[in-house]
């Protein structure tokens, strides 16, 4: 899939395989019959994913009582992303994709601008995962604030 290519609902999640903040591999099928939030964010320890993160974690109970786990995934490695769930005593897994494979399998890595200058970075991005492993929601360019409560309302949770 190339960088350009957007994921929208119906389409099948592409599987991967990488590690969490504990070394541990962690695989979307592993939640086959599961319905899934995987959330895709720059840079942990920083501050907008700082905010994304702790929202999510004050979110946890609705998520889970609507059947929904959450994962979040950036390319820091697993220390750096264990660091930062004990520092925010987040109380999901962060996964590890420093090769980008999983991003841009998304489409959650590519063209993006900032104050008018154009590069090439992850973007923020969101999506639902039924049981059957399928997307159906996918959201691009998401703001760190306030992304959770309109997911939330968009999942009716």
């Amino acid at each position: 899939m190339s960088d350009e290519k957007k994921l929208v609902a119906g389409d099948k999640a592409p599987n991967f395989s990488v590690l969490n903040q504990d070394g541990k591999t962690v695989s979307l099928s592993d939640y086959a019959g599961q319905k899934v939030v995987l959330y895709f964010y720059p840079a942990a320890s920083t501050p907008g994913c700082t905010k994304e993160a702790c929202d999510f974690n004050d979110n946890l109970n609705p998520f889970k009582a609507a059947g929904y786990t959450v994962l979040g995934i950036s390319p820091d490695s697993p220390a750096k992303l264990r660091k930062f769930a004990d520092n925010q005593e987040l109380n999901f897994d962060l996964l590890s994709d420093p090769e980008l494979d999983v991003h841009k399998a998304f489409g959650a890595y590519g063209a993006k601008k900032l104050y008018g200058r154009e590069y090439v970075g992850v973007l923020r991005s969101t999506f639902a995962i039924d049981e059957k492993g399928e997307v159906t929601l996918a959201l691009y360019n998401v703001k760190a604030t306030g992304h959770v409560t309109m997911l939330r309302s968009k999942l009716g949770i």
